[in-house]
């Protein structure tokens, strides 16, 4: 009897795993396991291109905390993972920032497809992802992999320009921030500003930034009423 019940267990068992997806890539399809370079999606649904398979996925927000270098976004993250705790993954893109994803191409897109894949993993646990790190709406929006999710928001940490290159000029000679990089640093700084919602740092207190930019992420995740960060 113990046999049979064990060997029924285990039938069971090895049927409910064949269910699961092959592979948490999504883009391999879990039917015939084809690879899409570039994913379709239909609301909460992928589509296989090659056999026409559906299949659920959790369709999360994205939260990308950009701007420029030394507007602050290394100090917030940690604050804002410990905030975060229990309802958003917090992530710092320069980790990938290595080897053949050093392309050299306009905005990098094998780095921030990396990242959209990565994120879009993560999502399948439930949690939306923060990723912290300098990019752009056209760094992210035109790649295939974005249509993993359901929204991608975008906040800016910025400063005014001379905080910002008293900050750069500051930093250590290894981080090799000469003149024309600050210059266009401080150029980036300035067109920010007129493409995302911004916090200005210049003289905020860090703990009001990390509140504010949490209230941005539960908005998002709708926890919160609120539409914004409330500090621009």
């Amino acid at each position: 009897m113990g046999d049979t019940a064990s060997a029924a267990s285990s039938k069971t068992s090895s049927t409910e795993l064949s269910t699961l997806p092959v592979a948490l890539d999504l883009r391999i399809c879990p039917s015939c396991g084809d690879r899409a370079s570039c994913p379709q999606a239909a609301g909460d649904n992928l589509r296989c291109v090659e056999c026409g398979h559906r299949w659920p996925f959790r369709r999360l927000p994205l939260f990308a905390l950009t701007g420029p270098s030394a507007a602050g976004k290394s100090t917030v993250g940690p604050k804002l993972a410990q905030q975060l705790a229990g309802e958003a993954v917090v992530l710092e893109q320069d980790v990938l920032w290595t080897g053949a994803l050093r392309d050299d191409e306009p905005g990098h897109p094998a780095f921030r497809a990396a990242w959209l894949r990565m994120a879009a993993m993560l999502h399948q646990n439930g949690r939306p992802v923060v990723l912290c790190g300098t990019v752009a709406p056209q760094e992210l929006e035109p790649l295939p992999e974005r249509v993993f999710f359901s929204d991608v928001h975008y906040l800016a940490l910025v400063a005014d320009g001379e905080t910002l290159g008293r900050r750069l000029r500051a930093r250590p000679a290894w981080r090799e921030w000469d003149e024309p990089r600050i210059a266009e640093m401080l150029e980036f700084n300035r067109w920010l500003r007129g493409q995302v919602e911004c916090i200005d740092t210049t003289e905020a207190a860090v703990d009001d930034v990390v509140a504010a930019v949490a209230r941005w992420v539960r908005a998002g995740i709708g926890e919160t009423p609120e539409s914004g960060p409330g500090t621009s």
